[in-house]
This record gives structure tokens, sequence and C-alpha cells, in this order.
């Protein structure tokens, strides 16, 4: 496990499209069949980063939450399973039939998609708003694994409802930390 930090993609980026296959609905979905015209969060996580089993539960209670407010949630893991066999699509499938995911868990077996959108580390999370126009991109609050500081998603929340709120998107924006993308 290598800590490393997201690569902050610049505000305002126009979201990249894609199409990848859906681990838990085993069909092919793009970009546009599953953003929101409210926001959209795409999460690059994977199954077996520390980080994110830390965040997991988090992300599900945040998902309920805002999903009914018009937020489309999309997961995204983009490791190299020969390598990480433990994030491979099967594993994906049951590993968000046990955390309870209401979102899509694509691969992204080329790791086209993490390189169109500079990703580097899961999770590393990029909220876009109803343009699909890039308005919030880092952490999800500041809870790591053993840091002893409530995983409550405040600086998440806080983009989401600010732009449900169409109310001018704060600058201060912590890059997310975890485990590096495992690049083929």
């Amino acid at each position: 496990m290598s800590l490393t930090p997201s690569n902050m993609l610049p505000l305002g980026t126009e979201a990249p499209d894609f199409t990848l296959p859906d681990t838990i609905s085993d069909k092919e979905l793009s970009l546009t069949d599953i953003s929101s015209d409210k926001a959209t969060l795409i999460m690059f996580i994977c199954n077996h980063c520390p980080y994110v089993k830390h965040i997991n539960r988090a992300v599900v209670d945040m998902a309920k939450d805002y999903q009914s407010k018009g937020i489309s949630f999309i997961a995204i893991s983009s490791n190299d399973v020969e390598n990480y066999p433990q994030d491979s699509p099967a594993l994906m499938k049951e590993n968000a039939a046990q955390e309870g995911y209401t979102f899509p868990y694509l691969y992204d077996e080329s790791q086209a998609v993490a390189k169109a959108y500079d990703a580097a580390c899961t999770p590393d999370f990029y909220l876009f708003d109803g343009e699909m126009k890039l308005a919030y991109r880092g952490r999800m609050d500041g809870s790591t694994p053993g840091n002893n500081i409530e995983n409550n998603g405040e600086d998440l929340r806080k983009a989401m409802d600010f732009l449900l709120e169409a109310k001018p998107m704060f600058e201060n924006q912590v890059p997310s930390m975890g485990c590096n993308i495992k690049w083929k």
C-alpha cells in the first residue's frame, strides 16, 4: 500500500464520457445513462483498499441521503486485477451486495477512464454539476483508518449541499488520500 493523494483535476473540467460494464447489473452503462441533471458523484474505489473499506458504510449512507435528492452516484474500479485478483469483477459484485451499494459499480479494465479523470488513489471523488462540469474534487472528510476522526462525509456532503442549493462552491478543497490505483 502506497499512500497517494488526489491529483486535483482542474475545477470546471467537463466529465470525460465513458461506457463500462456494471458488475452489479451485468449491463454496459454509459455516463449519460447514469448521470443526473442535478449532480453526479464519480468515485474511484476498489475492494481491497483499507481506505475504501474505512469509508464504505459512510458512502452507502451518503448515497441513500443524496440519491433521493437527485444526485447520481457512480463507483468505478480501475485496478489491475491480474496482480490484484481481490478486485476482480466477480468479487466487485459480491462486495457491492455485501456493502449494500445502491449505485453502479463499474469495471474499468483498460484503465482508460481512470486516466481520463486523472484519478490517482482509492478513494478518489469527483462531483460534477448538472452540466457535468467539475465542481468538487477531494476528500470525503478528514477521517482515515486509525486517526479517530468521525467518518461523516462532511466535506463531500457540504459540496453536494452547495450544488443542490445553487451556492458558489467553496474553493478550499482538500485532496483525497488512499492507496494508489494499481496500474498495469
